[in-house]
């Protein structure tokens, strides 16, 4: 039973901020764009997407539950954040990236799977896996932040905000690897069943 409280104990904090996700991520093919952007609208950002918000808590769930010690644990996470940044400077230079919108779904789907399935890959591998698909989501949010007032403050608290979110992922995957692993597999499970339905519509 004690691990059971402290799996929810980890998890309530998550389900907290699933009404800030309650309005759709709107990406580049939206033409979404801030006119007055800062680092709390950055900051808050990854929150207003549950696509986003998804993918960013599942890089950190998966890192943990699969990694094989504490120094697996950080590839796959800083891989994202890294290539984030790199998205999202491409995006405000005004970089037309192609195919945004099924990217990022098509990450729900492959991260799903592999937290799904604990699947453990050399942390550099998983550092580009990830870090291929978090490119994708970067540019979405560079792309809705062009041209907007204080862009770049905006970008610094979205990757604050993202490390944070990994950071709630990797908390939760690790208090579940003892006895809670079901759980893990299964909200993995779910992100990429999340993923497939995103996929489906840009059939």
């Amino acid at each position: 039973m004690r691990w059971i409280r402290s799996s929810l104990a980890t998890a309530l904090p998550l389900l907290a901020l699933l009404p800030l996700a309650a309005s759709a991520h709107v990406g580049a093919d939206g033409a979404a764009t801030h006119v007055h952007a800062g680092f709390m609208q950055g900051l808050a950002h990854p929150f207003t997407g549950l696509d986003h918000l998804a993918a960013m808590v599942v890089v950190g769930l998966w890192s943990a539950s699969a990694a094989r010690d504490a120094r697996d644990l950080l590839w796959a996470p800083l891989g994202f954040a890294a290539l984030l940044l790199a998205g999202a400077s491409a995006g405000l230079a005004g970089m037309q990236v192609p195919a945004v919108e099924p990217m990022i779904a098509a990450s729900l789907l492959v991260i799903g799977l592999l937290a799904a399935t604990r699947l453990r890959l050399p942390g550099p591998l998983a550092a580009a896996l990830v870090g291929a698909f978090a490119f994708f989501h970067g540019a979405a949010h560079g792309q809705e932040f062009t041209d907007a007032g204080g862009a770049m403050s905006a970008v610094a608290g979205m990757v604050l905000a993202t490390a944070l979110l990994h950071a709630a992922g990797m908390g939760l995957g690790w208090t579940l690897r003892q006895r809670g692993m079901w759980l893990a597999r299964a909200i993995g499970a779910g992100v990429a069943l999340f993923g497939a339905v995103l996929l489906s519509s840009f059939a």
